[in-house]
């Protein structure tokens, strides 16, 4: 692969003769350009920048420099009117985010190109210019504002250098990376087997040094869902759908989803409210569209819509949620399994609630539910997915409360 970088910093981009990237340098794998911007400049200054017309604070480059900037790293390209051209990729954050799996489609193009940006950014009439000569994408590295694209162009260049063919040693190490699978790594842990750090003993996890490779996978995976359920909720359920849930769009609900969670809710519970007949209140029908967000802090939640090929969500057609009791961490909630009446039977709640109970931490020993007393069809639903009544009181009149132990 081929890499042009154009910067008024080229000493900036030094970290990529470094390391793993460095030695693919030199082996031939990754061939990395860097040009400096101030070289296409012909005033007596270099000038790259000038103020912004409209007024406003700040600088901004200048379109002259960086068009002849560009144009010569694509006449540098093989000859040929058919030649091939770099995919420009232009860090900022107005862009789509980086993630691995753009990583994973970068590190398929034979050429890629860089423009770092200053200032307040470059003339957007550069990214026309460009656009005419070669693929031109903005990425984002995420939801903050750096000095330069410099920065960004390192992370990127390493993220799809490393997944170039040889770059990595071992190249079973990248499939069991973060992310690699839409779920993040498990812990590692290396000799001594017990550390005493400094009298606290801290001891490896058993199971490491068991030798059954198939329960020490069962632990890694274990250990996956629960890190990646505590500290990027937003990840899992993309990454633990399988089969009707597969083809929907499943992600974690946000307050710009509860009026649509709201409507479902209501639509799944009018029955159990008509049977109650006002004996006794059935919360889902009780709440307002405040009660559904302050639901969304309290819940992980996910929604499920159908795709949409436009820029709008396609239809919310079914929801779960799933929470640490607050006052027992070793309970773990499942609530609001509810599928659009017109998609039941097709096996949505099952593998809904296969979801919620895959999201609970490890710690979790048991997974509890609540569910309407005269929803004999629902009742029959959790027994099959082995629950049985809890002991006690039910939570509110009305209700059977479920349990189950967690394997």
């Amino acid at each position: 692969m081929r890499v042009d970088v154009v910067s008024i910093f080229p000493d900036y981009l030094a970290p990529l003769e470094l390391s793993l990237l460095g030695k693919a340098r030199r082996d031939g794998i990754l061939e990395v350009r860097v040009h400096d911007l101030r070289d296409f400049a012909h005033d007596r200054h270099r000038s790259v920048d000038d103020s912004p017309l409209g007024g406003g604070a700040g600088m901004v480059m200048k379109p002259e420099p960086w068009a002849e900037a560009l144009d010569a790293v694509v006449a540098s390209g093989p000859p040929g009117r058919d030649a091939a051209v770099p995919h420009l990729i232009v860090p900022g954050p107005g862009g789509v985010p980086f993630t691995q799996a753009l990583a994973r489609t970068l590190a398929q193009e034979q050429w890629l190109a860089f423009a770092c940006g200053r200032y307040e950014g470059i003339d957007e009439r550069v990214y026309d210019h460009a656009a005419a000569r070669m693929p031109v994408t903005v990425v984002s590295l995420g939801d903050y504002v750096l000095n330069g694209g410099e920065v960004a162009v390192l992370a990127m260049v390493e993220a799809v250098g490393r997944l170039l063919p040889g770059v990595v040693g071992n190249a079973e190490s990248l499939v069991e990376e973060s992310h690699e699978d839409g779920l993040l790594e498990y812990p590692v842990y290396t000799r001594p087997a017990s550390w005493d750090d400094a009298g606290t003993v801290r001891e490896v996890p058993a199971v490491l040094l068991s030798g059954d490779h198939g329960a020490i996978a069962a632990w890694r995976h274990a250990q996956r869902l629960e890190r990646t359920a505590s500290r990027r909720p937003d990840l899992l359920p993309l990454s633990a759908t399988t089969g009707a849930l597969a083809d929907l769009d499943v992600q974690v609900a946000t307050p710009a989803d509860a009026a649509e969670l709201l409507v479902l809710q209501r639509a799944c519970w009018v029955r159990e409210g008509l049977a109650a007949q006002g004996r006794w209140l059935v919360p889902p029908l009780a709440e307002e569209h405040a009660d559904v967000v302050a639901g969304l802090h309290d819940w992980t939640t996910c929604a499920v819509r159908v795709p949409s090929a436009h820029a709008s969500p396609g239809r919310l057609v079914a929801s779960v949620r799933g929470r640490g009791h607050p006052g027992d961490d070793t309970r773990w909630e499942v609530g609001r399994l509810m599928v659009a009446p017109d998609l039941r039977g097709r096996g949505l709640g099952r593998e809904l609630l296969a979801l919620a109970e895959s999201l609970a931490p490890a710690r979790a020993t048991h997974v509890w539910l609540t569910t309407g007393v005269l929803e004999e069809g629902n009742q029959r639903f959790y027994r099959r997915a082995g629950y049985r009544p809890a002991p006690g009181e039910p939570t509110y009149p009305g209700a059977v409360d479920l349990s189950k132990r967690r394997r």
